[in-house]
């Protein structure tokens, strides 16, 4: 990964930062993502399973950092860019229509009742819906659900890719399991009414 170049510095990531977010000089922000490109490269090879997506993904990142770098407060560069990382490739991934059609199973979870996709012409609808509740989720819970359901990763897979403990994403499959299916229903129940005041 040497298409960004990073020059040895002294300086720390809290320094450069300061400076890029002091100067705007895009050699500063280059030369602080150049420490982490290749952590970020693995992310996105780990989501996207292409190395031209992933090289093309690194780039689009570091553009996009380019701004969000003198928008935010951080403390800790590596892991915010970490977090920024695996979002980039989720969101490049629903954007993409290349995940399957969530179905949530009582094999894949426990003590939960599934969501049901009535019909073909339904089931557009019930994607959409889907989209706004997984937007409601809060950000742990919604990567979790999106690598457990979206990408059918083991709960093993979540831990390892999120450096959660097990237990916690158990946790965060189980509560945003539950938030989508009451955001679901609830939705429906609009649907329902909203039907019903227009006859």
């Amino acid at each position: 990964m040497n298409f960004l170049k990073s020059i040895p510095s002294g300086e720390s990531d809290k320094e450069l930062l300061l400076s890029y977010q002091r100067y705007g000089d895009i050699q500063i922000a280059g030369q602080l993502y150049g420490r982490y490109m290749d952590m970020v490269y693995g992310v996105c090879l780990k989501y996207l399973q292409d190395s031209e997506l992933a090289k093309d993904a690194v780039m689009h990142i570091f553009e996009e950092l380019v701004t969000k770098l003198r928008k935010h407060e951080i403390e800790n560069f590596k892991s915010w860019l970490h977090t920024v990382a695996r979002n980039h490739c989720l969101m490049h991934l629903r954007s993409k229509k290349n995940v399957r059609t969530l179905e949530i199973q009582e094999s894949h979870v426990q003590n939960g009742e599934e969501l049901h996709l009535n019909g073909e012409l339904q089931k557009e609808a019930e994607l959409r819906k889907l989209e706004c509740c997984l937007g409601s989720l809060v950000p742990e819970q919604k990567i979790a659900v999106e690598l457990f359901f979206l990408q059918q990763k083991s709960y093993n897979e979540v831990a390892e890719v999120t450096g959660l403990e097990w237990n916690k994403v158990r946790s965060l499959i189980q509560n945003g399991k539950r938030n989508l299916k009451i955001c679901m229903e609830s939705k429906a129940l609009t649907e329902i009414k909203m039907g019903t005041n227009n006859e």
